[in-house]
């Protein structure tokens, strides 16, 4: 079994090393080749300077890139996968991207004989380190059976929703149920700061009862501490939750808090932080008493 991995960000470069250390034969693609070449020796794997000789002889290839754009350069390019994967070839992506571009791409990908499988994950890039994640996939019966014995080198859960498309359109309900979640935990820190209360131990105890999430037990000491400059950043949430919206948008599906929270995440991008981890709805909290 051959594979190849696309994307070395904070989630892909950890999931391709835990696929080189389950023992498959694997050869690495980035854009920026120094982290590809760091990867390689890190982990005494391959890596390659174009998508054309990273996917050349692989069975499954994986991809995990930044947005709609990338992905379609990724499969649709001169060097793309689409002109180079072999014959029977599946493309695992774990990108967060549209259902729309999954679809697209799945069929043009058919006609080459090319499966795709949309398999966006969750659980943060502390996920991916440990091998950790929820992978939702959208793919044929037969096809996902292929796959899924390999995504458990990296994935804790992994759920075939349904078709193509599928395991998009469960990402998005992730990211909408975790921004009203940050957002209610940034009020109630907020509150407890203003009614006077010692933080720390109000989120101690109601973390141990109804109140509790894996946002709140993982986020809330950093945001008592300030500490934002890790985790999944603001800017990606945004680009996921215009996704979101888009697909309500579609389906006629309501989304008021989303779209709320959404606003929230622009103004925490106007004060400069991008780059901030999505816990820091806080910030945009405590600008506004300031």
């Amino acid at each position: 079994m051959k594979l190849a991995f696309i994307g070395l960000g904070n989630m892909g470069y950890p999931m391709a090393g835990h696929l080189a250390n389950k023992g498959y034969e694997i050869v690495v693609y980035n854009r920026t080749t120094i982290k590809a070449i760091q990867w390689a020796k890190e982990y005494n794997a391959s890596y390659a300077t174009t998508i054309q000789h990273a996917v050349a002889n692989a069975d499954i290839i994986f991809s995990c890139v930044g947005n709609d754009d990338d992905l379609s350069q990724v499969v649709l390019a001169e060097d793309g996968v689409i002109h180079h994967a072999k014959d029977g070839t599946i493309l695992v992506d774990h990108s967060t991207v549209s259902a729309e571009v999954t679809r697209d791409l799945a069929n043009l990908l058919a006609q080459r004989n090319v499966s795709l499988v949309d398999a966006p994950v969750s659980g943060g890039q502390l996920g991916a380190q440990k091998g950790q994640l929820s992978v939702m996939c959208g793919a044929k019966t037969e096809i996902f059976a292929q796959v899924e014995p390999i995504l458990q080198a990296y994935g804790k859960t992994i759920i075939h929703m349904g078709d193509i498309g599928s395991g998009q359109l469960t990402k998005m309900v992730n990211q909408i149920c975790v921004a009203g979640l940050l957002q209610g935990l940034a009020e109630g820190i907020h509150f407890a700061q203003q009614s006077g209360l010692d933080v720390d131990k109000a989120m101690s105890v109601i973390s141990q009862g109804a109140a509790s999430s894996w946002q709140m037990v993982n986020r809330y000491p950093t945001m008592l501490k300030n500490e934002y400059n890790f985790g999944f950043a603001v800017d990606w949430m945004r680009k996921d939750l215009d996704i979101c919206l888009a697909e309500a948008a579609k389906n006629g599906t309501q989304l008021p808090v989303t779209d709320l929270v959404n606003q929230y995440y622009k103004d925490v991008q106007n004060l400069g932080g991008g780059r901030w981890d999505t816990s820091s709805l806080l910030v945009r909290l405590q600008q506004d008493k300031n």
